[in-house]
């Protein structure tokens, strides 16, 4: 692709995928209940999902998106599933004079994965744009490999930045709860975020 192509698509999608949404939620929720712990297997989960719509939308292949309907709802229905299990822990989590630095029950990393590729396979505003936005600002029916490497690239780098640099200012914020009615309040800001985040995924 040209320079000018890639850097419209750049803007364009940074300006997708710095904007509100259930991931965004999810993300910031996860950081700020439990810290950044995990969290690179969280938005390699994001980034994954991202880079099979992309690879779905340009491709142009509607049919391939129905072959594999079911193994996208399984997938996606498992992981929101887990963010209800994250989201009633949440919750129902004990406080203690200590704050937010109690121990806990760590979460693996491939269960944060799939949580986080779920929620992009299911996230609507995910959808929209490579199906609907996309192809406003590439030409898919002539993008050659090399464009599409160059676009993916682009995504993962993107994507990553954008998300870490959520996961960082919330972490700072979670610095700000110490007391333990504090740390009870956010628990259970956070575990609604996550049930909405959840809710938001199963639902489309």
């Amino acid at each position: 692709m040209s320079l000018s192509g890639l850097l419209v698509f750049a803007a364009t999608y940074l300006m997708a995928t710095a904007s509100p949404g259930p991931g965004i939620a999810a993300l910031v929720a996860r950081v700020l209940a439990r810290g950044t712990a995990g969290v690179p297997w969280f938005i390699a989960g994001f980034v994954t999902g991202d880079l099979a719509w992309l690879c779905i939308a340009t491709a142009g292949l509607a049919v391939l998106a129905q072959s594999f309907a079911a193994l996208f709802l399984v997938i996606k229905y498992a992981g929101a599933a887990y963010l209800l299990f994250l989201a009633f822990r949440l919750w129902t989590a004990p406080t203690s004079g200590s704050g937010l630095e109690r121990p806990g029950r760590p979460e693996t990393g491939p269960r944060l994965y799939l949580a986080g590729l779920s929620v992009t396979l299911g996230n609507p505003k995910v959808i929209a744009f490579f199906f609907a936005l996309l192809p406003t600002v590439v030409h898919l029916e002539t993008l050659s490999l090399a464009g599409f490497l160059e676009i993916a690239g682009l995504s993962i780098v993107i994507l990553s930045s954008v998300l870490a640099a959520y996961a960082l200012a919330a972490s700072r914020a979670r610095r700000l709860f110490t007391s333990p009615r504090s740390v009870r309040a956010l628990n259970r800001g956070t575990g609604a975020v996550m049930a909405g985040a959840a809710v938001a995924v199963a639902a489309r």
